[in-house]
């Protein structure tokens, strides 16, 4: 699998070392159900917080499958 470079907004959520889109997306989970981010009354929606939320472009809240159309945004 090729490593690839997180943005510096991506680097605070998953560290700044060159990694597999695959462990980033699993890095990015273990942060979301470590802060809690997941919305529990519906599972889809993910709540950011400030790191998240300069991922996400700003947003307050994405669904599981908008997360990755911003992540692939933040990997080069």
């Amino acid at each position: 699998m090729k490593s690839l470079q997180p943005s510096a907004e991506f680097a605070a959520v998953v560290g700044s070392a060159p990694l597999p889109r695959s462990e980033a997306v699993s890095k990015v989970w273990d942060y979301i159900k470590k802060h809690r981010l997941q919305n529990p009354q519906n599972k889809r929606e993910i709540m950011a917080d400030n790191k998240l939320k300069a991922v996400f472009g700003g947003r307050n809240k994405v669904t599981m499958s908008e997360m990755n159309k911003y992540l692939a945004q933040h990997l080069r």
